[in-house]
């Protein structure tokens, strides 16, 4: 008999002529397809002729569903995990499944294909040959800028995937964390009807998407610029420099407080920026927090 394998399978991220001929012969051939949303996958597989039974697997069901593959792959039925678009465990579920397959001795074999995040970098016009990749950043404004102030320091291109509801939010803490001139794309509806890929300042950006509510719908994949060499040196700034502007940011509002601070130092606004947000940041965790008794 056949050896069975575990699959990972990329599926398309819009356009539904985007599924490889390779994974449309395996997902006609396997047992079973374990899909992030059945509902959303039946609708690729009937596009294709596929009829291939489908069981869920996604952030909720894990790692029962990691038993009930394991269980088929030994008895003899191969299975391909698929997500809702693009190559499975890219900012989606099936880690365990991976993970208990490979420990449960069976082969896992990716299946290449779409991917939203190369797909968005490819056309960005932003060095490509270093990247990292974000995922999604934190729902909460305090804790996006905060990992936001980490990221913008970056010497290299860095991506985020971003929902529409908070597309508008996410652009106004970049404009305060980064400041107004970095270089931003936002590659919306990869692939379908009403693709867009914008570039632009971060403040140009969310003011066209500010005034232009069109250009607010659907996923989005933003790809930040990276910083330039000087100020991803910041790191090496001198301690004079540092304390200086330490105090500054403790009296005045950050942009003041660098303003102030360029003046007197070859150090440029902007170059300053990051590093005040930062030790801003270092400043406030250290304030012992107010703690209020019960009577």
């Amino acid at each position: 008999m056949k050896e069975s394998c575990f699959y990972v399978v990329a599926t398309p991220i819009g356009n539904l002529e985007d599924l490889t001929p390779r994974a449309k012969r395996i997902l006609s051939s396997v047992g079973l397809i374990a899909a992030e949303d059945t509902r959303h996958t039946i609708r690729l597989l009937q596009h294709h002729g596929i009829d291939t039974r489908l069981m869920a697997c996604h952030d909720h069901n894990e790692e029962r569903a990691s038993q009930k593959i394991v269980a088929h792959l030994r008895a003899g039925q191969s299975v391909a995990l698929v997500c809702d678009a693009g190559t499975p465990l890219i900012s989606d579920p099936g880690y365990h499944v991976v993970r208990a397959v490979r420990h449960a001795g069976f082969s896992t074999v990716p299946v290449p294909g779409a991917c939203a995040l190369v797909a968005a970098l490819s056309v960005s016009g932003l060095p490509s040959d270093r990247f990292f990749f974000e995922g999604f950043l934190p729902a909460k404004t305090v804790a996006r800028r905060k990992r936001m102030a980490e990221l913008a320091s970056f010497s290299h291109t860095w991506i985020v995937y971003e929902s529409p509801h908070r597309i508008v939010a996410m652009l106004a803490d970049l404009l305060e964390v980064t400041g107004p001139a970095r270089h931003v794309v936002l590659a919306r509806e990869l692939t379908k009807t009403f693709e867009t890929v914008l570039s632009g300042t971060v403040a140009e950006l969310h003011a066209r998407l500010t005034a232009d509510e069109q250009q607010r719908k659907g996923e989005f994949v933003v790809l930040v610029a990276g910083a330039e060499p000087r100020v991803a040196a910041l790191d090496n700034m001198p301690d004079s420099v540092r304390r200086v502007l330490g105090e500054l940011v403790c009296q005045l509002p950050v942009k003041q407080a660098c303003r102030y601070l360029a003046e007197i130092t070859d150090y440029t606004p902007n170059d300053l920026y990051q590093a005040a947000l930062l030790i801003k940041q270092e400043k406030e965790a250290e304030e012992p927090q107010m703690v209020t008794k019960k009577r």
